[in-house]
């Protein structure tokens, strides 16, 4: 027989995941300060083999507009600098012998509107992700009722699951308010 407990568990380990994964996403989203996870996606050949950029050199943000990056081996000056042309990050590396410099171009009014749009696009396939695992739980819970769980028990779990769901798409919310604010703010 299904235990609530555990499903009502399981689906807010699932809704969290993709909290996490909207997190993640948002991130990655350039808002017109210096943020090094824009570099998460950039691969570089070390050594023989494609790995993260952070492995290879030290990153910082040594101000609102730079991202310093300082390569470990003087050698992968060249390798970094390509694969960071090559990537979608859209800026061009400035290499001083030293520290391989990226300057982050202030945005256009008509860019933080398109940023906006790409967070409330993200924000909404993440509450529709929390919707359908919210569904799931509920069909698993009408079906619990053939094995034998009571009526009450499978209200009162419907009743818990959806003030989870309450609480993640209020999250989602805070998170997208939070994010415009970064991005609108000049």
């Amino acid at each position: 027989m299904l235990e609530v407990k555990e499903l009502l568990n399981e689906m807010e380990e699932r809704m969290e995941m993709s909290v996490m994964h909207l997190e993640d996403t948002l991130a990655k989203i350039r808002a017109g300060r210096a943020n090094i996870h824009i570099l998460d996606n950039v691969r570089i050949d070390y050594y023989g083999q494609m790995s993260p950029l952070n492995v290879a050199a030290n990153i910082t943000t040594p101000d609102a507009r730079t991202i310093a990056i300082r390569p470990f081996d003087k050698a992968m000056f060249k390798v970094i600098e390509k694969a960071i042309i090559d990537s979608e990050v859209g800026i061009t590396p400035e290499n001083n012998g030293e520290i391989i410099r990226l300057g982050i171009p202030p945005l256009t009014e008509e860019r933080r509107k398109q940023l906006t749009k790409q967070c409330n696009k993200e924000g909404e396939d993440a509450k529709i992700a929390i919707r359908n695992i919210r569904r799931d739980g509920v069909d698993r819970l009408k079906k619990a009722i053939k094995d034998g769980l009571s009526e009450d028990v499978e209200k009162d779990g419907e009743e818990d699951l959806q003030k989870v769901h309450d609480r993640y798409i209020k999250k989602i919310d805070e998170l997208l308010v939070a994010k415009s604010k970064e991005i609108m703010t000049v």
